[in-house]
């Protein structure tokens, strides 16, 4: 975060092209004295917004690159890009929020991972191009800046770009009262990566023949929350705190749906680099088939064998109390993948081999065979 501004509109002062002017009265001739305005009494205070800048600048440089230039503070973040570690570089881009997660976060008073999903959201896109995220701008708007808070949200961002490997370059918090109530907030980011134009990953790279390997999520996520709430806590009528025996360990609904994020953005430029990858998707909104297929050239489908993992006890919960349809489910949730590597056959061995050196659930999900540029999801899910 670099500045602390509102841009709700929340107040009014007189104001024209001379600047300031002493308010009058019609008639007298005379000005009449009124207590001054400040833009406090709007609800916006500047001094809590500089409290929580102070709060979060040591979490913010431990996200520093050598590429950063300056400090917090300025108008603009600086980043010097090195050229020459690029024959013809090609920048990529992604922004991105966290949805109606935010919501369960507010409801259970925890702020310290949202930011964390905030991230995965924007590297995990930028390196299913094959780009390495560079750095990542945040935006938080919030009724009521409480630096303490906003220090927590700041805190999971800078702990997710430092798991992605890129700097937290800066960003804005507005303070928005009467448009949000003190306790709301909302988060985005933009995230900018850099590829090789060689290395770019692509629909057209992909073969019949291929390998299609999986990597199990966290959970949820960040999709499908709106649904979640919904089937669970509205006409499920589910309390947060309640602990589910099959989440395991005394764990609560609560602490469930605000499991973060995995950020995958590491694992898969390592893998680019010791495999041949043909393509990566990451599994958000759309679920399985409405991901993975926008990695596909026409000439081919992708065999996705359900049989192969067994999802997340979450998964089965939502299902059962939303009496919901498995094409709803699939095409709304992740399932228990979060992301997806389309590699040559003759490197499917080693892919696994570097994912799971890096501790990350993977196996082989399917296979790439010659069709119209669809998702074929066969099989059926390991239940109990």
């Amino acid at each position: 975060m670099t500045y602390v501004s509102e841009r709700s509109g929340a107040g009014s002062s007189p104001s024209g092209a001379g600047g300031d002017r002493q308010p009058w009265t019609a008639g007298t001739g005379r000005t009449t004295r009124k207590r001054s305005v400040s833009y406090a009494d709007a609800g916006v205070s500047i001094e809590a917004g500089d409290r929580a800048v102070e709060l979060l600048k040591s979490k913010v440089k431990e996200t520093r690159r050598p590429e950063v230039m300056g400090d917090l503070g300025g108008f603009a973040g600086l980043f010097r890009l090195d050229t020459k570690k690029y024959k013809n570089p090609i920048l990529a881009s992604s922004t991105d929020g966290v949805g109606t997660k935010l919501v369960i976060a507010q409801q259970l008073d925890i702020h310290d991972t949202i930011g964390i999903d905030l991230v995965a959201m924007v590297v995990d896109d930028l390196v299913a191009c094959g780009a390495e995220p560079l750095f990542l701008l945040d935006y938080i708007a919030t009724g009521e800046v409480v630096p303490d808070r906003v220090a927590e949200i700041g805190a999971g961002i800078a702990d997710g770009c430092r798991y992605a490997g890129c700097a937290l370059l800066g960003g804005e918090t507005a303070e928005h009262p009467g448009v949000l109530r003190p306790d709301e907030y909302d988060v985005s980011a933009t995230g900018v990566g850099v590829v090789e134009e060689s290395e770019i990953l692509s629909p057209d790279r992909v073969e019949v023949g291929d390998v299609v390997i999986a990597m199990r999520s966290s959970g949820l996520h960040s999709n499908g929350y709106s649904l979640v709430r919904h089937v669970l806590l509205g006409a499920g009528r589910m309390r947060l705190d309640v602990v589910i025996d099959d989440f395991g360990r005394q764990r609560t609904l609560g602490e469930e749906l605000l499991t973060p994020t995995k950020i995958y953005a590491q694992d898969c430029l390592k893998l680019i680099t010791e495999a041949e990858v043909r393509s990566i998707a990451h599994v958000t909104g759309g679920g399985i088939p409405g991901n993975l297929v926008r990695v596909l050239p026409e000439h081919v489908d992708a065999v996705v064998n359900r049989a192969t993992w067994k999802p997340q006890p979450i998964f089965d919960l939502i299902q059962s109390k939303g009496r919901i349809e498995d094409s709803e489910m699939e095409s709304t949730f992740n399932m228990g993948i979060g992301m997806f590597a389309i590699v040559s056959a003759e490197d499917a061995d080693r892919a696994l081999a570097t994912l799971a050196g890096r501790g990350v659930d993977a196996w082989q999900a399917g296979e790439i065979i010659e069709g119209t540029g669809n998702v074929q999801m066969i099989g059926q899910h390991t239940r109990g």
